[in-house]
């Protein structure tokens, strides 16, 4: 299939329903891209091409995406037989028994996993370099970052190895990688997509799964296949009134959108960034919508603070049930500077220190969410600068207070949304001087993926970024 990239995951779908292709062909399309493009970028870090084809040759489920090539990230979700390093050189020697919850939901939706996909060491930074999987590399240009935690991802679907990847959003873990490569990438409603019985990693409720795509009917069809609440769901997200890929046909209507570049440090972002953020915002306005320059105000500083105590404990917990695993406490030079300062600096963190902080975030969630009481939609940039390249915030050889610093100043717009539990969109608006994606980012109320779907759907129309072509690709 030379002309195999130039598809979504739907058309690739379609191909198969029509028996224009069989799944094994589609598989075997992905394998070559992957073996083609891998040594530049290094985005998938496990290959799992025999258990690839066995299941592109059985009968495959009837779901929206039958036969479609797909990874998983190498993180928080289970393949069974397939090992689960977490970007680690610790947790190297890890393989998971059975699939998670969500990876037999996306087998239900008829996908193909081919492999598992590049992440930093336990999805901590926002850029995907790593001491044992490496650095991976953006197509657009390979001496940038591809984002991170989910980059690995997000350079394979840009590149047109596979049509959309399964991601991951902590602190911003799916909008950084689809800003930096390009692409659709929703975060969605905490709690949307489940993660099964045994899932103490989402306990914080910070984290979401869900997917990076190259259209947003493939995000609102992958959401509708999967954002199903379990019967035992103790904090199930609430329902939508329709399924996401009728929500994609209807207008959004005239929405009230306010945007700001306000950043936690008060600092102004860059200048390409900002020029970029403003067209978008008379953009809207000529689509019809309510458009108002305004800040939401929080109070950044209380935010971060309460912040700090309750992601320690969580990862000290965490690494607590992973020790557990391995049978033994990780030496020095099996975790990074970062990880290793994180894993101390969690240990420290009291049982009094960690619950003043979730008070504290009740309460600061409470300001973000009454924001949206007067706004449909929150408009600010995904990166407060373009994207940097390789080695700018590299966790393996920088001090971690530098890492963060620099980070801070990268990253700045995404983590309140995680806090408060809103759907969040980064879209692939904008293009910088030196030709790499510039994502913005849309946020609407607690479990409106609604809204976003149905102005995502519009602004695609405006700006048809399927139709741009990186470095590498295809």
């Amino acid at each position: 299939m030379d002309d195999y990239s130039d598809y979504d995951g739907l058309g690739l779908a379609e191909l198969v329903r029509k028996r224009e292709v069989t799944p094994g062909e589609l598989a075997e399309a992905a394998i070559e891209r992957i073996e083609r493009h891998n040594p530049t970028l290094n985005a998938v870090v496990y290959k799992g091409y025999d258990d690839a084809r066995a299941w592109a040759k059985g009968e495959l489920p009837d779901g929206p995406f039958r036969g479609v090539p797909f990874l998983i990230k190498d993180l928080g979700m289970p393949v069974a037989g397939w090992p689960r390093s977490y970007g680690s050189r610790f947790a190297r020697g890890v393989v998971d028994t059975e699939d998670g919850d969500l990876t037999r939901r996306y087998r239900q939706a008829g996908v193909v996993p081919l492999g598992k996909t590049n992440t930093p060491e336990y999805g901590i930074t926002g850029t995907t370099e790593g001491a044992f999987l490496g650095a991976c590399r953006n197509p657009w240009n390979p001496r940038h970052i591809s984002g991170g935690s989910s980059g690995g991802a997000a350079a394979a679907v840009a590149a047109g190895i596979v049509p959309m990847a399964h991601a991951s959003d902590g602190l911003g873990s799916i909008r950084i990688p689809a800003a930096c490569c390009g692409l659709v990438g929703l975060k969605v409603t905490r709690d949307r997509n489940p993660n099964g019985a045994d899932d103490t990693a989402y306990a914080m409720g910070f984290t979401v799964d869900h997917v990076v795509t190259r259209t947003v009917r493939d995000s609102a069809a992958m959401l509708d296949a999967t954002g199903t609440p379990r019967a035992d769901a103790p904090f199930a997200a609430p329902p939508k009134e329709r399924p996401y890929v009728e929500e994609i046909e209807r207008s959004p209507g005239r929405l009230r959108i306010a945007w700001s570049s306000e950043t936690p440090s008060g600092r102004p972002i860059d200048p390409q960034i900002q020029a970029a953020l403003e067209r978008t915002a008379d953009l809207l306005k000529q689509l019809g919508h309510e458009v108002v320059e305004k800040g939401m105000g929080l109070d950044y500083r209380a935010l971060y603070a309460a912040r700090a105590p309750v992601s320690g404990a969580n990862f000290a917990a965490d690494m607590a049930r992973l020790i557990e695993q391995v049978g033994r406490e990780p030496e020095q030079d099996e975790l990074e500077p970062l990880t290793w300062a994180s894993l101390k600096g969690g240990r420290k963190v009291t049982g009094e220190m960690a619950w003043r902080g979730w008070q504290d975030l009740r309460v600061l969630n409470r300001r973000t969410l009454a924001f949206f009481q007067d706004w449909d939609v929150y408009l600010s940039p995904v990166m407060g600068a373009p994207v940097p390249e390789i080695g700018h915030m590299d966790p393996v050889n920088l001090e971690p207070r530098e890492v963060n610093r620099r980070q801070g100043a990268v990253f700045p717009f995404t983590p309140p949304f995680n806090f408060s539990g809103q759907p969040s969109l980064s879209l692939p608006l904008e293009m910088s001087a030196d030709g790499l994606p510039v994502g913005m980012m849309f946020t609407a109320r607690f479990a409106d993926e609604a809204t976003l779907f149905r102005l995502a759907a519009q602004l695609e129309k405006e700006v048809p970024w399927k139709r741009r072509r990186p470095q590498v690709w295809g």
